[in-house]
């Protein structure tokens, strides 16, 4: 039963370090009144700078119930708008305000900040970052097509 030991779950240290991320995060993004779905929203913006409610929901691996209160929080803040599509209402857009664009030279030193705590080297975190995007595609490929079946 080796296979049900703590120490043998891979799930385990992606829980604990999502946890413990969050947590470094916690005290950077109070200053500026935002939590982590939050930044994530804002972070997929900076990028991308216009996106329906869909695509980011993509980016984000979040349902629409999910992200629509995440965006809300945002529009009351002033840091994004919500347009419809004139082609087709059902497509929502969102794009930054000129105080999002400004929240972003306010964060643009948490990444740093996250891998200063973590006490590796550069080249680990990327590889770190390159393992787990490869483990989320091809999980989130493969519960995909389990979900149709």
């Amino acid at each position: 039963m080796d296979h049900l030991k703590l120490d043998n779950q891979l799930c385990f240290p992606l829980y604990a370090t999502s946890r413990m991320i969050t947590r470094i995060y916690q005290p950077l993004l109070e200053k500026l009144d935002m939590t982590y779905p939050q930044f994530l929203v804002m972070l997929v913006l900076w990028e991308h700078k216009k996106l329906t409610v869909g695509q980011i929901g993509k980016k984000l691996f979040l349902n629409t119930n999910t992200l629509t209160p995440l965006i809300n929080k945002l529009i009351d803040k002033k840091y994004i708008l919500k347009n419809r599509s004139l082609e087709d209402e059902r497509i929502v857009f969102i794009s930054m305000t000129k105080a999002g664009k400004e929240l972003q030279k306010s964060a643009s030193g948490i990444p740093e900040c996250i891998v200063n705590a973590s006490g590796m080297s550069a080249d680990d975190i990327q590889t770190m970052k390159i393992l787990m995007d490869k483990f989320l595609e091809n999980a989130s490929r493969n519960y995909y097509l389990e979900s149709q079946n």
